[in-house]
């Protein structure tokens, strides 16, 4: 099936397209960008026609779907022109700067019937995966406090592009774009949180927050914490969940994890499940009427509810309640 790119704005345009390129059950016609220029040489890289016309990719009835990486800015314009000329869509997060334009692309999305993915890798992870199972299985008890820490070091190692820093294209820094993975890791986990407290610093000088911490409350009285920067080198990526019976980490692709039955004692999960597909090449198995299109349009809606909450402490300085 034909898939066209649209945007080659984000970092992650060559991974999604290489995928698109791999898979076998799809065929990367064309490549769009609002920029005809930062266009012109994505295309050229990937070696497919640049089209600068976008009513001319989504008017062209042998393109079944597309894949956005345009800026978070022009995602409500260009989600909602693919969803209405009847293109599926796989997208990059999050979803939209606001709650009314998530949900005005919601409507949309839902009301053309078409296949929605938003790109939630971390779920795909087996450490993730298998900290889910052990959880719903009641081993932990209770769950009273959650932890995640993804960072890495964009910022201070200069490889970031600078366009990541434009808040009037990105919406934030560090907590808008690497933050995305720890708050819809959470809301997987923990459920709907009741209110959130953030603090995000600057670092590196840079017009948008570098350095982030967001705080979830849920209605059980768990907590749940959200760490993410562009400012930390050689920190692994931490999954921690304490509960009343017990208690689980994860660190990188090692989960250790205590329960009654290891006398409370931290033991390694020698066997992991297997890492579910990526979450572009699902959507492309689902095109192909081959099992369900993951992390759907309510799902995003749901990380945008959370961004918008934690901006709104940070700007604020105090609680936001949903």
């Amino acid at each position: 099936m034909n898939i066209a790119v649209l945007g080659a704005w984000h970092v992650h345009t060559m991974e999604y397209s290489t995928a698109l390129q791999k898979n076998p059950d799809s065929t990367l016609c064309c490549l769009w960008d609002s920029d005809p220029e930062r266009g012109a040489q994505m295309a050229e890289k990937l070696g497919v026609p640049f089209q600068p016309d976008l009513d001319a990719v989504l008017s062209d009835p042998s393109i079944e779907g597309v894949s956005v990486t345009t800026a978070t800015s022009e995602h409500p314009q260009v989600l909602m022109a693919a969803a209405k000329a009847g293109k599926h869509i796989f997208t990059e997060k999050v979803l939209a700067f606001t709650n009314e334009e998530a949900e005005e692309i919601a409507k949309t999305v839902k009301e053309s019937g078409i296949i929605f993915t938003i790109s939630y890798p971390h779920k795909t992870r087996p450490t993730l995966k298998a900290a889910k199972e052990i959880l719903e299985s009641g081993k932990l008890g209770q769950v009273t406090y959650a932890r995640v820490r993804n960072v890495h070091n964009g910022s201070t190692a200069g490889w970031l592009p600078p366009h990541f820093y434009n808040a009037a294209e990105t919406g934030g820094g560090a907590m808008m774009d690497l933050g995305a993975h720890p708050m819809y890791t959470l809301h997987w986990l923990m459920g709907e949180p009741k209110s959130v407290v953030s603090m995000f610093t600057t670092v590196t000088g840079k017009p948008v927050e570098d350095n982030a911490v967001s705080v979830l409350e849920f209605e059980n009285g768990a907590l749940g914490v959200s760490e993410t920067g562009f400012v930390s080198t050689g920190l692994p990526y931490v999954l921690e969940l304490s509960g009343t019976k017990g208690s689980l980490m994860v660190h990188n692709d090692l989960l250790e994890y205590s329960s009654e039955e290891t006398e409370g004692k931290l033991v390694k999960l020698e066997t992991l499940p297997e890492p579910d597909p990526m979450p572009i090449d699902a959507w492309i198995a689902a095109l192909g009427g081959k099992g369900t299109a993951p992390n759907g349009i309510d799902e995003a809606v749901a990380l945008t509810r959370l961004m918008v909450g934690a901006y709104e402490s940070y700007r604020t300085g105090a609680k936001n309640v949903f």
